[in-house]
C-alpha cells in the first residue's frame, strides 16, 4: 500500500505545484495587461484627465508611429532647434486637444503628460520617491542595461545613486582629461590621414560615437581598454535588437518567444557579460590601484558597503558599466555633433572660436589649465 501511495502524493503535489505556477502567471499577465489599466485609466477619469482612446494591447503606438512618419517624411527646409513638431508631434496635437494635462498609453502602460511647471516641480521634488521607470520601460531595457542606474527604483536607485556620485566628483573628472585629449588627437591623425588619401567626405556623428565609445572605454576600464571597445561595439548591435523587440512587448508572453530577436538579444548578452567578467577578474587582485569606474565599483563590493538591505553584486557592478556606456557614450556623441554642426552653420563664429583656441593654447594639445582663459567660449555656454 506505501509503495502505491508515495507515487500518488509525488504526483498530485507535481500537479498542485504546476497549476500554481500556471495560475500565478495567468493571475499576472491578466492584471497587468487588463486590471491594472483600467483602475488607472478610472481613476484619471475621476480627475477630469482624459486623452486619445486606446487599442487593447497597442495603445496610442499605431497613432504616434503614424504622426512622427508624416512628421520626418520630408527634410528640414532649414536648421532649427523647434524640434518638438518634428520629433514629438503627438504632444502638440494631444495638447491641442485635451488640454496641458492628459494620459496617452504606450501599449498596456500609461504616458502622463504634463505641460504645467508648478506641477512638474512638485512631481520631482516631493513625489521622486514613488516615481521611477516602469515595468514596459525596464523589460525593454532587461538584457540591455540590465537593472543599473538608470533602470533602477525606489531604495535601489537611491543607493545606487549615491555609489556611483564620487565618479563625477571634479577631482575625478580632472583625471581624465588626459584620456580626452589623447583620444580626440588620435582621431585627428586618423581624419588628416584619410584627407591625404583623398576622401572628402566624412560622417560626423559616427566619429563622435567613436571618440566617446574611447574615452568611456578608458575612464571606465583604464588598462582593460580594448576589452571596453568590444564591448561596446556589442552594446551597440544589443540596443538595436532590443529596441526592435521592445516593439513587441504589449503582447502577453512575447518576452518568452523562442524567436531570432530575443536568441540574438540573449546571445549577445552572454558575450557582454562575458567580456566584463574577464575583465573584473583581471582587476579582482588590484582593485585598490583602480582609478577608473570599474575600480571604484569594485572597491564598493570589496568593502561589503551595504546599507538596508541594499547588495552590491556581481551583476549590479556589470549593469552598472554597461548603463555608464550607454548614457556616457550616446548623450556626449549626440551633443558634440550637434555643436560642430552649429559651428558649421555659423562659419564667422567658428572662426573666432578657433582663432581663440590657437592663441590661448598656442598650437600646444589643450589642458585644464586652458579652459578659463577661453573667455569667447565661456560666454557662449551662458
Amino acid at each position: 500500500m506505501a509503495a502505491f501511495i508515495l507515487p500518488l502524493v509525488i504526483t498530485t503535489l507535481a500537479l498542485a505545484a504546476t497549476s500554481f505556477v500556471i495560475l500565478s502567471v495567468l493571475y499576472d499577465a491578466v492584471s497587468r495587461y487588463w486590471w491594472t489599466p483600467r483602475r488607472i485609466k478610472k481613476k484619471m477619469a475621476m480627475q477630469g484627465v482624459g486623452g486619445p482612446k486606446p487599442r487593447p494591447f497597442l495603445g496610442n503606438i499605431l497613432h504616434v508611429t503614424a504622426l512622427l512618419s508624416n512628421s520626418t517624411s520630408q527634410d528640414m527646409p532649414s536648421i532649427s532647434h523647434d524640434l518638438v513638431p518634428r520629433l514629438l508631434p503627438h504632444y502638440l496635437v494631444w495638447t491641442t486637444q485635451f488640454g496641458k494635462r492628459f494620459i496617452f498609453w504606450n501599449g498596456i502602460e500609461p504616458r502622463m503628460c504634463l505641460a504645467e511647471t508648478d506641477l512638474i516641480k512638485e512631481l520631482l521634488s516631493k513625489h521622486s520617491a514613488v516615481t521611477g521607470k516602469s515595468w514596459l520601460q525596464q523589460q525593454g531595457s532587461n538584457h540591455f542595461i540590465g537593472r543599473g542606474l538608470l533602470m533602477a527604483n525606489g531604495q535601489n536607485w537611491f543607493h545606487q545613486r549615491h555609489m556611483v556620485a564620487p565618479a563625477f566628483l571634479g577631482n575625478r573628472l580632472k583625471s581624465y582629461a588626459g584620456y580626452m585629449v589623447e583620444c580626440t588627437r588620435e582621431m585627428l591623425i586618423s581624419l588628416e590621414n584619410e584627407v591625404k588619401s583623398g576622401r572628402t567626405e566624412f560622417e560626423i556623428g559616427e566619429c563622435m560615437t567613436r571618440i566617446t565609445a574611447d574615452i568611456i572605454s578608458k575612464t571606465e576600464f583604464g588598462s582593460s581598454y580594448e576589452k571596453g571597445k568590444q564591448i561596446f561595439h556589442l552594446l551597440t548591435t544589443l540596443q538595436n535588437l532590443c529596441a526592435q523587440a521592445s516593439r513587441h512587448l504589449c503582447l502577453p508572453g512575447s518576452r518568452f518567444f523562442p524567436s531570432k530577436y530575443n536568441r540574438e538579444i540573449k546571445a549577445l548578452k552572454g558575450k557582454v557579460e562575458g567580456l566584463l567578467i574577464e575583465i573584473i577578474e583581471s582587476r579582482k587582485e588590484c582593485v585598490e590601484n583602480g582609478n577608473d569606474l570599474l575600480g571604484m565599483l569594485l572597491n564598493e563590493m570589496q568593502n561589503k558597503r551595504d546599507n538596508k538591505g541594499f547588495n552590491l553584486n556581481l551583476q549590479i557592478i556589470m549593469d552598472e558599466c554597461k548603463t555608464f556606456f550607454f548614457a556616457g557614450h550616446e548623450t556626449t556623441a549626440l551633443l558634440l555633433t550637434w555643436t560642430l554642426m552649429l559651428l558649421a552653420t555659423n562659419p564667422s563664429w567658428q572662426h573666432k572660436v578657433r582663432a581663440e583656441v590657437m592663441a590661448v593654447c598656442n598650437r600646444q594639445a589643450p589642458s585644464l589649465d586652458h579652459l578659463p582663459k577661453l573667455s569667447l567660449v565661456q560666454s557662449s555656454k551662458s
